[in-house]
């Protein structure tokens, strides 16, 4: 455990964000440019679809760290957050999402991975970890604390996660109530000055379907003692399918009594009995950078399920949407909802949609990242798409690099890989990182290569829940896509 004085000392000098963020703060030292280069063994399994974007791979799970040669980068990575310390190192906080753990790498002050634990395992972690966001006191008046969602089923919880605590001692939220969660993410300090605002999403396929959630109090930085809502339209309309591009849609937040007292299952169905928007699986949740009035300005993901069973009726997305929802300047449970995105629309500027999971937001663009929808029907490997918030345009500007006609395919492709052009791999966080590196347009990205797997991954958290997951995975660095 290190000495609060210097936990005081690490927190004013760290920076953002999370699996969504952007790393700029209004007093953000200017940091000299990081040489950026290839760190890792593992070649960048990403590549670019425009040009002028620089790829260079981080961290894998088939690196061994000069400091702790026994560590090993488990796999799934998904929500994540980068430190920076007072000496210009740094540290890279990831949710491994099937180890249930979460890995704690730090780097020198050149990006080189030196050494790497686990600060929560299966056995402290209990459920499937999704996405993160990492809290601090520069950007959200209280941290650093790495908020991390649950997302086993509709009994999960979200986590919070000291980064310099000692390994296996995260709180559980029991405030927030319990989802099948995504991700939780607090909203920054200057969008509602003296109070703690965080939008949640669920992840749910379920008979009531995913919902958006809000965590609200009055104090910041209080976690424990606020009151819990769900998003609904004013009309009380639930069905997601019945929201356009093109139109816009009131909404407010209704409150959960109790929530502390719930089962999930009942929280599942307090939203229902209070009309929440039964969307298909909410997924990632963001909201825009650049101005308090922008922190307002909150886009998440809703990635869709097929349109069988609970969703015969089509009510859902299949293919996934993104959507825009503003909130009133004073009061967070007010606002407004459009559909800025709809995969379902096969004519649509989001024909291509293959189930959007992930999104991060700059000041200017919305990144989207698909995960993989499993129909069968899919035509390409996993995209990002950049949405550009001033000109609606969509169009995809990474995809994901399978390597199944290089030399080394069989490692990456080792177990159920799928033919050429169909998918099977997704991506965990994207996180703006250009402030932190002092290179302008950079971020990281997280891979999920899920067939790239071997014994030497086997149940590498040391927690008891996970101790035959397999998979590895990967961090690269992006540098070239405009903020």
């Amino acid at each position: 455990m290190r000495s609060l004085a210097h936990r005081a000392a690490l927190a004013a000098a760290v920076a953002l964000l999370a699996a969504c963020g952007d790393d700029t703060t209004l007093d953000a030292p200017v940091i000299a440019p990081i040489a950026l280069k290839n760190q890792s063994t593992t070649p960048a399994l990403l590549k670019s679809l425009t040009s002028g974007v620089e790829i260079f791979s981080l961290v894998s799970s088939d690196d061994q760290l000069a400091a702790s040669p026994n560590f090993v980068f488990g796999g799934s990575a998904d929500g994540g957050g980068l430190l920076r310390n007072p000496d210009g190192s740094f540290m890279l906080l990831t949710n491994h999402e099937d180890n249930f753990a979460v890995s704690r790498v730090r780097l020198d002050k050149n990006l080189k991975p030196i050494s790497g634990d686990y600060v929560v395992n299966s056995t402290a972690g209990r459920y499937r970890l999704c996405s993160a966001t990492l809290a601090t006191p520069e950007e959200h008046g209280f941290g650093p604390l790495f908020l991390t969602a649950g997302e086993s089923n509709e009994e999960s919880e979200i986590l919070a996660v000291d980064p310099f605590a000692a390994a296996n001692t995260p709180r559980y939220l029991g405030a927030f109530g319990r989802f099948n969660t995504e991700n939780a993410v607090p909203l920054p300090k200057t969008a509602y000055p003296n109070r703690t605002v965080v939008l949640i999403g669920d992840d749910d396929s379920g008979a009531e379907g995913g919902q958006v959630a809000m965590y609200l109090s009055n104090t910041v930085g209080d976690l424990e003692g606020g009151s819990l809502y769900v998003l609904a339209r004013t009309d009380n309309n639930m069905r997601e399918r019945d929201m356009v591009v093109g139109q816009t849609y009131n909404v407010e937040f209704r409150r959960v009594a109790n929530q502390r007292t719930l089962t999930g299952r009942q929280i599942n169905q307090a939203g229902a009995a209070l009309n929440a928007i039964s969307f298909a699986r909410v997924e990632d949740v963001d909201y825009r950078k650049g101005s308090a009035a922008n922190s307002r300005e909150i886009y998440f993901n809703a990635t869709g399920q097929n349109n069988t069973g609970v969703n015969a009726d089509y009510s859902r997305s299949k293919y996934g949407r993104v959507y825009r929802l503003r909130l009133n300047e004073t009061d967070p449970t007010k606002g407004t909802l459009e559909v800025i995105a709809d995969g379902d629309d096969r004519n649509g500027p989001a024909k291509l949609f293959q189930n959007p999971d992930n999104v991060v937001v700059t000041e200017n663009y919305v990144y989207i990242q698909e995960d993989d929808n499993g129909y069968g029907d899919e035509t390409h490997d996993g995209y990002i798409y950049q949405y550009n918030i001033g000109t609606k345009e969509l169009r995809p500007v990474l995809e994901l690099d399978h390597r199944r006609t290089q030399a080394d395919a069989p490692l990456y492709n080792a177990v159920g890989a799928r033919p050429a052009g169909k998918a099977g791999w997704e991506y965990g966080a994207m996180i703006d990182v250009s402030t932190l590196t002092g290179q302008p347009n950079t971020f990281m990205v997280a891979l999920q290569p899920h067939s790239w797997r071997g014994d030497k991954y086997r149940g590498v958290d040391g927690g008891t829940l996970r101790p035959t997951e397999n998979q590895a995975s990967m961090w690269v660095i992006v540098k070239g896509l405009p903020r």
